[in-house]
Order: C-alpha cells, then sequence, then structure tokens
C-alpha cells in the first residue's frame, strides 16, 4: 500500500510528469452520491494506471479506509479546523498524476452558518475545481437554476462541471444535460444511473466494518467508465503541479534513542489519522502494527502502545478473551505510555457492554465502564487541554460511560457551543477519551508524548 510521502507508482503510467489533475467532488447536500462517485472514480482511474492521490475533508475516519481499498494508496484527511490543509495537500501531491478530494456534506456547510471550514472553503483555499455531485431523482430542468445557485455562491469557488446521479434513463440524462447548457452552466460531465447495488452501507460506529466488496468497487466502477465523460473532467481540471514545498513535519528535539511504537490495527480498531502516524514516523518513531484480537503479545521492545478508534463492540467477546494479549498490555502499562482513542478508550476501560447487553471485562487499565446505545451519543469538533497543552479532535461514537469515572480527567475539551466538560482519564502512564486528536493542530503535543515514550524503561 502507497503512502503520500513517498516515491512510488502504481502500475502503467499513462500521463506525462508534467501533467496533474485535481479537483474536489463537492455535492448538493449529504446523501447525493459523493462517496459513490469518489470510489468509482478512485478505482477507475487506477485501473487506468494512474498516481491517483485520494483526500477527505472534515474529521471522517471511514471514508478514508473505502478511499485506500478503491485507489491503493493511503488516504489523507484535510481539515481547516486541524490547521492542515496546505501542509497536507503540497506533500502529498507532488508526483500524483490524479488528486481526487472528497467533500462533506453540502459543498457549503460547515462548522457554522457561514461555512467555516466547509469543503467550498477548502477549495477555495486550494484554488480546486469542483464537481457538483447532485441527486437527480424527481429532478428536470430545475437542475439548471438549483446548480446555478451553488455556481453563484462564491465567487473563488470554481464549478468545472456536474454529475448526477440516480438518473433513471438516457433520455433523463440528456433532459440534465440540455438544461445546464441553455443556461451557460458548467457541464454535465457525467449521469450515473439508479442501481440498488451501489447503495452504501450502514456507515455510523458498530453498524459497519469500513470495508467494501471488491466486486462493488469494481462494478462502480464500470459505472464511471460507463456514464461519466472521465477524460473530459481530467482535461477541465488539469494545471501545474504546485511549485511551493512543503518541508515535513520533523520535530525539532532529536530523539535520544530509538523508539518504537506498537499501534493496534486489526478490524476492531482501525481508525487513525494518518498523518499522526506520518508525523511520528518523520520524528525517528518506529510504528509496528498489532492486533489485539489475534496476536498473543505485543511486539517486542516497544515504548508505547497507540489504540486506535474502531468497532470493540463489535469484537468484545474475542478481545475480552484474549487474556495474554490483555495481561501484556497491562506488563507495558506498567513502565510505558498506553494511549486510546474512542475504540481504544473502550478497550482500556473496566467492561464495555454490546448492542445485546452483554457485558465484558476489557483491560481495566482506566477507570469506568461503557455501554453501546442506539442512537448517537456525541459528534462534533473538540478543543482540549490537557496533558499534552492545546489539541483539537473530534468525537463521534454510539457508546457512552455509564457513570463518571474516579480520577483525573485526560481534557478539559470544549464542544462547539462552549460548554468545557471533563473528557477521559488518567491513571499512571496509561491515558485515553472518546476524542480522535489530530496533532497537526500542535506538534508540540505529539513531540510532548514521544518524550514521554523517550523515559519508558525498556
Amino acid at each position: 500500500m502507497d503512502g503520500c510521502f513517498v516515491r512510488a507508482g502504481i502500475g502503467k503510467n499513462t500521463m506525462s510528469a508534467d501533467d496533474f489533475s485535481s479537483f474536489l467532488i463537492g455535492g448538493t447536500n449529504s446523501g447525493c452520491g459523493k462517496t459513490t462517485l469518489t470510489l468509482g472514480l478512485l478505482r477507475s482511474l487506477a485501473r487506468r494506471g494512474l498516481r491517483v492521490m485520494p483526500f477527505k475533508c472534515g474529521p471522517d475516519y471511514i471514508d478514508p479506509l473505502l478511499h485506500r481499498q478503491a485507489a491503493g494508496r493511503i488516504s489523507v484527511n484535510l481539515d481547516g479546523f486541524f490547521g492542515n490543509v496546505e501542509s497536507a495537500w503540497h506533500r502529498c501531491v507532488a508526483e500524483a498524476d490524479v488528486a481526487v478530494v472528497e467533500g462533506v456534506m453540502g459543498l457549503f456547510d460547515g462548522r457554522d452558518a457561514r461555512g467555516t471550514d466547509s469543503a467550498g472553503a477548502i477549495a477555495a483555499q486550494l484554488k480546486l475545481p469542483v464537481v457538483l455531485t447532485v441527486n437527480a431523482s424527481g429532478l428536470g430542468a430545475s437542475i439548471a437554476p438549483l446548480v446555478a445557485g451553488f455556481v453563484r455562491w462564491q465567487e473563488d469557488v470554481q464549478i468545472a462541471g456536474v454529475v448526477a446521479n440516480q438518473v433513471g434513463s438516457e433520455r433523463h440524462a440528456e433532459l440534465l444535460r440540455e438544461a445546464l447548457a441553455k443556461a451557460g452552466l458548467p457541464p454535465l460531465l457525467g449521469a450515473l444511473r439508479k442501481d440498488e447495488q451501489f447503495r452504501m452501507p450502514e456507515r455510523h460506529l458498530g453498524l459497519d466494518t469500513a470495508q467494501l466488496p471488491e466486486a462493488m468497487l469494481e462494478s462502480l466502477a464500470d459505472a464511471v467508465d460507463a456514464f461519466v465523460d472521465v477524460e473530459r473532467l481530467l482535461e477541465l481540471t488539469r494545471r501545474p503541479h504546485p511549485e511551493q514545498q512543503w518541508p515535513e513535519p520533523v520535530a525539532g528535539r532529536p530523539l535520544r534513542r530509538k523508539l518504537r511504537l506498537a499501534v493496534a490495527r486489526d478490524a476492531a480498531f482501525q481508525f487513525y489519522y494518518e498523518e499522526n502516524l506520518e508525523m511520528l514516523r518523520a520524528r525517528g518513531v518506529e510504528t509496528v502494527f498489532f492486533s489485539p484480537l489475534t496476536d498473543a503479545a505485543l511486539p517486542e521492545k516497544v515504548d508505547g502502545v497507540y489504540l486506535g478508534g474502531g468497532y470493540p463492540e463489535l469484537f468484545a467477546e474475542q478481545l475480552s478473551g484474549n487474556a495474554s494479549m490483555l495481561a501484556a498490555l497491562r506488563a507495558c502499562a506498567a513502565r510505558c505510555p498506553v494511549y486510546g482513542e474512542c475504540g481504544g478508550y473502550l478497550y482500556l476501560l473496566e467492561s464495555l457492554t454490546d448492542f445485546d447487553g452483554r457485558c465484558f471485562p476489557m483491560a481495566g487499565l482506566l477507570p469506568g465502564h461503557a455501554k453501546m446505545n442506539r442512537r448517537l451519543t456525541s459528534l462534533g469538533y473538540r478543543e482540549c487541554q490537557g496533558r499534552w497543552g492545546r489539541v483539537r479532535g473530534h468525537e463521534f461514537h454510539y457508546s457512552s460511560l455509564t457513570e463518571a469515572p474516579a480520577g483525573p480527567a485526560l481534557w478539559q475539551a470544549v464542544g462547539r457551543d462552549g460548554t468545557e466538560k471533563p473528557a477521559g482519564g488518567v491513571r499512571g502512564h496509561v491515558w485515553g477519551s472518546y476524542v480522535h486528536v489530530h496533532f497537526a493542530s500542535n506538534p508540540a503535543a505529539l513531540d510532548q508524548w514521544i518524550e514521554e515514550m523517550a523515559t519508558c524503561s525498556s
């Protein structure tokens, strides 16, 4: 699997070295087909032998995993709240033939009524042309005033073309195409047909595993090849590679010694901001992956453990039953930093009750008990102050603590409404919370974590 910070091609390259197409796939609203189009395009472009670099606007953890599966390259989040938009973009597109950015919600939907940190704001910041996705079910000539509103809403956002989704027939597609052309609006670049096989499975935590059948991805790519003018899309969005070079995110502090960080990655733990891992590696920390589900022990000679988010509730019985891994984790926690986010935080607690009401003991390294809920419990950005200074992150989870845990909190977290609440817990070398932290928001916080690992008694 290719990363975005290394030179690597994917198969046969059909574009010249100077060619570079880049665009943002925006939508009129959530659920209009952005992800369907993005995944189909990523797989289609990769099948052509192009080096395609995927990105996701906002803090989402699931879509980047689907991008990675479709494109064969790591997908990177771009988020204005985290402050990494230009730095991540310039580092990752230097050797791409095509860069595809999937937007979030509607094109101009952001953190407030002004559209702060929206996909449109990111398109304007990076001067990216937009491919506007429209759910055309039940829509005919009215597509013209709808698209016209998006075209004229923000002067520094350029809409290069439109792709209609949920189109009923070729005649329907022709009606949409003519309506846009007669109004002098951006052209219809594609018209994807209604097809139940392309319906995305349930996306929220606890009900899906962020992996699609390969046959579905191939079918999506086939549909894109059949119903989207990909060559015209690439031509309309072609431009020179960025001239500005951004340095790798290397810290100023030299490591006292080589460090190894065990990173949980399996079906139960898979949500990480890839840039966090890249920032660790750029600072000289070796990341070694392991599975809390199936491994009997941690990797050898590690100086810390990183437990990301995921689906521990789907594997609670197996996690609880892997006694040797739990023992290894507890032994490591006696001398080294162990950090858990969201699903990783649940694994560190005393117990987890799944959707069926079954309660399973967990690692018991942090105080507290959690249970799964059928409704979303928490969603939104967080500004956190605590152990590593001030950092920014995001919460999205269906579980909740059954009561406030004893002991100190890891963070004082401020939500969108300005309310400050304690978040997570700390016990010895172990800390965790529901917040997925993005260290681009404060690289000095990452340096402090590394400093704590450096003092680990191996």
